[in-house]
């Protein structure tokens, strides 16, 4: 199991105060699991590593072996939680370098994620002399960032291998019944996965919607959702409170903030971890940020970030605390060698494995943060691979749920979300939307 250390938070807070805020995540564990509290239609994701059907992974895998043999590329589309997820996970799995190995394959790529055209363009470029699929994720299949990616590429793919063939390559996965791509994938006869009724985005990566792209890329996800379930089981209602490592870790930012501490940083020392960060920074950030309220999710790549933000970490404005993600155990083995110039005064750290090195950077790093002010939360992960995935996916999930409720909201819904595409609609001219149009001219004009 992953495990949590707490002891750096408490010369910040007091023992009375976090025990007030633990009992507080043990009657919000309750209520989530109740089904009672605020967006309980939303609640699909808690039982998804019992209640996937292995069939659904079986019938994963053997599309996997079709687009193996056929595919250099495979393009998932979507945005939010129907492209994080899916990358947090294959970059933090997958070979740093897996683009440049000629036996891996197929690679996935994304698109959908941004309104970029030279982003758009080049990809065309790329996939002109690829073999390639699409994989277009989304419920209704009108969100206009992946919508505008999958016009073009649908197009392009089909001018380049012919509608019949290309039908064979591209894979929908959307809702069950309703919407433009739901529409779309039962005209064109599309294979289809659903994305569940009751699961939003940015909780969905053990759903389908993570489940396909990364089963068909290679990763493991019967050890995924595997270790999803261990976290479920040992996190769930009826395990003592004390032990439960999502609802501490939920007392514990709350209490931090308080206290005052306004920002979270998600920080780790594998660079494979950018976009799981990237995931959990929309993962909290979507569900906490409401009625003026919750914590600001940021995140750093150490060590590289220490020459970029270490300065202000360590001596600004005191507003912020560290959730640092410890691996224990690397992939790979490398050796500092040994120079009889050294040249560059590194012969003391001669026949030290690279990882020792990055490992007391880490410890020195964080108790010279805890000296300049800066609490922190550490979560021990043995090493990377889909089973601690799993439960790192799983446990953040329900620690976001359970701090959605200590501070009172809703963390299942979006509605702030809304404000730009309804500015965006109005300023391209979008039948429907002449009333914010109105309102957008005057304001130019003043």
């Amino acid at each position: 199991m992953i495990s949590l250390d707490l002891k750096n938070i408490y010369p910040f807070i007091e023992d009375k105060e976090f025990d007030a805020f633990l009992s507080r995540a043990g009657e919000s564990l309750k209520l989530l699991h109740s089904g009672a509290g605020k967006g309980n239609d939303y609640l699909g994701w808690l039982n998804l590593p019992e209640e996937t059907d292995k069939k659904l992974l079986g019938a994963i895998n053997e599309l996997a072996k079709e687009f193996r043999n056929e595919t250099e590329l495979l393009v998932v589309i979507g945005i939010g939680g129907s492209y994080l997820g899916t990358r947090a996970v294959g970059d933090a799995l997958n070979h740093s370098f897996s683009h440049l190995l000629p036996d891996s394959k197929p690679q996935l790529i994304f698109a959908g994620q941004n309104l970029s055209q030279d982003y758009l363009y080049e990809l065309v470029e790329v996939l002109e002399n690829k073999t390639y699929g699409i994989i277009v994720i989304s419920k209704s299949g009108t969100t206009t960032e992946p919508a505008l990616a999958f016009r073009i590429l649908k197009q392009h793919l089909e001018r380049k291998i012919g509608k019949a063939a290309s039908r064979k390559k591209i894979l929908a996965i959307t809702d069950s019944s309703k919407g433009a791509l739901r529409k779309m994938a039962d005209e064109e006869n599309y294979r289809s996965f659903i994305i569940p009724d009751d699961v939003g985005g940015r909780f969905s990566v053990l759903s389908p919607v993570g489940l396909v792209p990364l089963g068909l890329s290679g990763v493991d996800i019967h050890e995924l959702m595997r270790g999803a379930a261990e976290m479920a089981e040992k996190s769930g209602p009826s395990i003592q409170i004390k032990e439960n490592l999502p609802a501490l870790y939920a007392a514990a930012r709350n209490a931090l903030y308080n206290k005052g501490k306004l920002i979270e940083l998600l920080v780790n020392y594998e660079p494979g971890l950018h976009y799981f960060s990237e995931w959990w920074k929309q993962l909290f950030g979507e569900s906490e940020g409401k009625e003026n309220k919750g914590i600001f999710p940021a995140s750093v790549d150490f060590t590289t970030d220490l020459h970029s933000m270490g300065q202000y970490l360590q001596e600004g404005k005191r507003v912020l605390f560290e959730t640092v993600i410890s691996v224990r155990e690397n992939k790979h083995s490398l050796l500092v060698p040994e120079d009889d110039n050294d040249l560059d005064g590194l012969n003391y750290i001669s026949s030290k494995p690279v990882s020792e090195v990055n490992k007391m950077a880490e410890l020195g790093t964080l108790l010279a943060h805890l000296d300049g002010g800066v609490p922190n939360i550490r979560l021990f992960v043995n090493k990377l691979d889909a089973f601690h995935l799993g439960q790192m996916i799983y446990f953040f999930e329900k620690a976001c749920a359970i701090s959605g409720y200590i501070l009172g909201v809703n963390p299942f819904d979006q509605p702030g979300v809304e404000a730009y595409k309804r500015n965006m609609f109005a300023l391209l001219g979008k039948p429907g939307y002449e009333k914010e149009s109105e309102k957008i001219k005057k304001h130019i004009r003043n």
